[in-house]
């Protein structure tokens, strides 16, 4: 049997169709240090893999390199949980976008030398959800 489920995610919702709210997310991001190292197309790589239809939904990998690099030296195996996801969907005529909890990924690893990390790329990514907040 699974825990109790717990947060994992800081979200908000964008009043702007999707095409609109990617190039706002990643200025978002990239105002807290964050660049995107990768976008995954999940509907287009649904339809492509399964022939499934999905609604529009991107996960965006956002990595700010000087607290990557921090953590890597602290624990080598950190990069499993690297890049930190994001994602961006289709709700309704707006899009919801959700960060992952660094806390609450980082914490699986129980080292407390990334405590100090994972607030701060938190506090960051509170940043980037609040400025997209006051968006709308």
């Amino acid at each position: 049997m699974f825990p109790t489920r717990t947060t994992y995610q800081l979200t908000t919702t964008l009043n702007v169709p999707i095409e609109e709210a990617l190039p706002i997310v990643k200025d978002a991001l990239k105002e807290q240090g964050f660049g995107i190292l990768f976008e995954l197309d999940m509907q287009k790589i649904l339809k492509e893999k399964l022939n499934q239809d999905f609604r529009p939904y991107f996960v965006l990998g956002a990595c700010n390199p000087p607290l990557a690099n921090q953590a890597l030296h602290i624990e080598t195996e950190i990069g499993l949980l690297l890049p930190c996801h994001v994602v961006v969907y289709e709700d309704g005529d707006g899009a919801i976008v959700s960060t992952i909890d660094p806390i609450a990924s980082l914490g699986i690893v129980a080292n407390p030398d990334l405590d100090t990390i994972a607030n701060d790329v938190k506090a960051r990514f509170q940043r980037a959800i609040a400025s997209l907040a006051a968006q709308n």
